[in-house]
């Protein structure tokens, strides 16, 4: 199995300090290398080692999430978290997998004007 283009389920806009949920899904095998094929022979390692979620705002990255992935994550490793809205900017989503792949997507996040009173 190929993995396809990473999910991202979040707001694309919202009020300066709002704190917003993010859902993430990426497909992949996640396999141990444990497992056996219906041969016999062992099923190559292939797993997602890797998640950082980093925000960039004013010119500056800053992290929102990491996580280290172990052979315990199921197929198709779904995330969710929060962060708080400091300002416009862009989220950055990056999974690396064993043998050196990145899977890797941006979503922008605009800030919403306050009405004048």
């Amino acid at each position: 199995m190929k993995p396809q283009a990473p999910r991202i389920r979040m707001p694309s806009i919202a009020k300066l300090g709002d704190v917003i949920q993010i859902k993430t899904k990426i497909r992949h095998p996640m396999e141990t290398g444990w497992r056996k094929d219906g041969e016999g022979k062992s099923v190559p390692r292939n797993r997602i080692t890797r998640f950082v979620c980093t925000f960039q705002h004013q010119g500056q990255n800053h992290e929102v999430i990491s996580a280290d992935y172990d052979s315990g994550v199921s197929a198709d490793p779904y995330l969710v978290f929060y962060s708080k809205v400091i300002g416009a900017g862009t989220y950055t989503f990056e999974w690396q997998a064993d043998g050196g792949n990145v899977y890797s997507t941006s979503v922008p996040m605009s800030v919403a004007e306050l009405p004048s009173s």
